[in-house]
This record gives C-alpha cells, structure tokens and sequence, in this order.
C-alpha cells in the first residue's frame, strides 16, 4: 500500500450560481480500489469525476493524485489533465468513425511517437484484453454497442493511466451486455490492479463491481463502504432508501420495557434490542429489507396482496390492517393472493434509524 492516497479530495465544492453541485467533499480512495459513486440524477457524481479528470474546475478545495497536489484554488494550482495520467471513458464512445480499431486504439501511441512495431505489439495485446481480436480492420459502425464500448475501453487502458476514470460507461447497452460488461469489466479491474473510479445511478452495478461504493446526494457524500457495509449498515434512512431493490420496509415504532428488556413493536413484530440502545418511550424509524422476513408457525399473520415472480425469486407484497410489506423469497416460491402467513424477522436483522435526524441507531 501506498503512503498516500491514490486520490485525495480535500473540502471540494463546485458552484454554478447558487446552484451547488458538489459541497465541502472530503473523500480518500487508495491504490487498487474500485469506488464506484452512486447517487440519483444530479446528485454531483459526474462533476466529480470530471473535477478529478481536470474537465471541470472547482469553486474550492484541493485534489491530490498519486500524492501530488493537481488543483487548488486557494494557491492557484491546476494540473491540465493531459498530465494528470488518467484514463476516461464516457458515456458515449467517442470512437473516430473514418479509423479502424486498429487506428482508433493506436491514436494516443502514434502522437506520443512510439515505434511503429511497438504499437501493433501493443494493440494487439490490448485487443486481447477486451476480447476483440480479429477486429482490427473493422470500423466502428461495423461494431455492436457492446464491441464499440470495448473498443473505447481498450483506448483508455492501452496508455496505461495510473487512474481509470468510467462515467455511465455502459448506460447505452441492452440489460443482457451490461451484465456481461460488469463481469469483464470487474476482470479487467482484478487483472490491471488499476485504481478506477466509476459513475453510475444503478445500485446493481455499484453492488457487484466495487471495492467500495461512495453514496451521493445533493452534492453531499452519505456514506462510504463496502457493498456489504452500505446494504447491511445504512449510514442514514436516504442511504437505506436508495440501496434497496425490492423496496425496503420502513415502520415507526416506540421502544417498550416488557420483563426489565427493551422491546420495540412494529407493524405486529416484536424486535429485542440491547437496554444500553434506547431509552423506553423514545420513537424509531425500523427498517426491514424484504429478504429478512421468515415464515413460522408463532409469527404475525399477514395477508398476501400480490405475488410478482421473478424468475429465481418472488416478490410477495402482503397486508395487514393498514400495513403492507414487501416479501423476497428465493426459487420458485408459490403462495395464492389472500393466502395467510405467519411472519417473523431475522434475528438481530434490521436496523433502527433516529426519527429527527434519520441516522442509523443500529
């Protein structure tokens, strides 16, 4: 590991007017990690990106590469991104539509005057590396998205950046080739060792691609964690929100004493929590994600409203009194509407969120 930072963003902000798209941004991302930033549209994710890229200058703070300090407004220093050593790729391609792959790829060789040999060495070793080989005549409007997409990668990866930088880089591609592009480009990731940050609204790839995921919102950052860390440990009730495919389940509920133990009752469950947690009477947001519901015999009866069948899960919506849930059950779970089940919550699997400030109590 490095002694510094790969990237170090230090009170970044970003101003149009009064407009504020990025705010008193502090964020460390080490050497090797894949950060993706996820967040809703307009949330400041792409200007952060391009603010590390050098394509957009901040209103104020400092950014730090390889240790290095390549902007600061306050002591007048920008490093023009041509030599800050990074590799983009945008949402859109960019390919030359006049050059072959062969020419499109080689493009930043030719102008830094490498040996012509040493360019087709390269090339094709980097076609290997996007599974492309055989495609080097081809011009880009003979290409699928998907080959198209592979192509601009294997023009960022061929300079060998320190940083590679991905902006929605597979938001043009059917759902099937951005499944298979998540998997080559994580391989790519694990191959290369490259430090990669990765702009995207869609949690799914957050949760499968990153190291760690760094969640946005109104220029603000909610939390920074592993997958893990921000599905099973939601910084906030936004962030709880926002991770959450089905939806999550979130009820308001007061903490009781029943035989000397702190209990809280929600929407009919009965959750036990530590004496030391909560004071008794003090009220909670209780949030249960669909997967951490169990059918038992001594559980509370709810109503099944509808099924929605997922191919390899279900989703069961299901009522009671005033009350609906949301249900995920693995295979190929049947239930009838207007079935009865008896439900229970996973043991210590849920969380508890301060009712004013919506942070994560437990």
């Amino acid at each position: 590991m490095a002694e510094y930072a790969k990237i170090r963003i230090e009170n970044l902000c970003k101003k149009w007017g009064k407009v504020v798209a990025i705010k008193d941004m502090n964020l460390s991302i080490e050497e090797g990690d894949f950060v993706t930033l996820l967040g809703p549209s307009g949330c400041g994710k792409t200007t952060t990106l391009r603010a590390i890229a050098g394509l957009e200058e901040p209103t104020g703070g400092k950014i730090y590469l390889n240790g290095k300090l390549v902007f600061s407004k306050e002591e007048e220093i920008v490093v023009p991104p041509a030599k800050r050593n990074l590799g983009l790729v945008f949402q859109s391609y960019a390919l030359w539509p006049h050059m072959t792959v062969f020419e499109n790829i080689a493009f930043g060789l030719k102008i830094k005057k490498l040996p012509k040999d040493e360019i087709r060495k390269m090339v094709f070793a980097v076609l290997g590396d996007v599974k492309l080989e055989g495609y080097e005549k081809r011009y880009p409007q003979e290409l699928s998205g998907g080959q198209q997409q592979r192509i601009a990668i294997a023009r960022m990866i061929i300079n060998r950046p320190d940083i590679y930088l991905l902006d929605e880089p597979l938001s043009n591609l059917d759902a099937k080739l951005r499944v298979d592009m998540r998997a080559e480009l994580k391989e790519l990731h694990q191959k290369s060792g490259a430090t990669t940050v990765y702009v995207t609204h869609d949690q799914v790839e957050a949760m499968t691609m990153s190291s760690k995921i760094c969640i946005m919102k109104d220029g603000i950052i909610h939390q920074v964690g592993s997958p893990e860390e921000v599905y099973r440990k939601p910084a906030d009730l936004f962030v709880a929100d926002f991770i959450s495919n089905p939806k999550m389940n979130f009820f308001e509920a007061a903490v009781t004493t029943e035989n000397n133990k702190r209990v809280i009752n929600a929407a009919g469950f009965k959750l036990k929590i530590g004496p030391e947690m909560l004071g008794p009477e003090e009220k909670v947001k209780v949030a249960v994600r669909p997967e951490d519901f169990v059918i038992t015999d001594n559980g509370t009866e709810y109503t099944v409203v509808n099924q929605l069948p997922a191919g390899s899960s279900s989703i069961v919506i299901a009522g009671r009194g005033g009350e609906k849930i949301s249900l995920l059950f693995e295979g190929n779970f049947k239930v009838a509407v207007g079935s009865k089940l008896r439900l229970s919550v996973k043991e210590g699997l849920f969380n508890l969120f301060n009712l004013k400030t919506g942070k994560r109590i437990y």
